[in-house]
């Protein structure tokens, strides 16, 4: 069995759970358990952009989608980042709206809710 112990220093794979873990560490064997683990959004995404051979991700992706005049749905950006529905929801109000300052403007189309980032009105 494949035991992943995510520590603050990165991802240490184990043949068998540990005796014990050290402050700060989780241990995780299947996804579920991984989904269910308390990381944070801004945690999961260091942790996959230090793997070996993975295509890193940022949130300026995510902007450059929500920048192009078809919009995106949240199960694309979902679909991009591989993050899960809540933290893609939570990177827009968050984020993008509060941090940022951007105008997410959202309208119901025939592929489902779809958000873009608004562009300030001319004076």
């Amino acid at each position: 069995m494949r035991i992943y112990i995510i520590g603050n220093d990165g991802i240490t794979l184990s043949r068998e759970g540990p005796a014990a873990l050290n402050e700060g560490e989780i241990a995780v064997a299947s996804n579920e358990e991984l989904h269910a683990a308390p990381l944070s959004g801004k945690r999961l995404l260091a942790l996959w952009n230090a793997l070996p051979g993975v295509e890193t991700r940022r949130k300026d992706g995510v902007i450059a989608m929500l920048r192009r005049a078809e919009g995106a749905t949240v199960d694309e950006v979902v679909s991009a980042t591989g993050w899960q529905r809540h933290t893609v929801r939570g990177v827009f109000s968050g984020t993008l709206k509060k941090k940022l300052g951007l105008t997410i403007a959202s309208a119901t189309e025939e592929r489902g809710r779809v958000y873009r980032i608004a562009e300030p009105a001319s004076a």
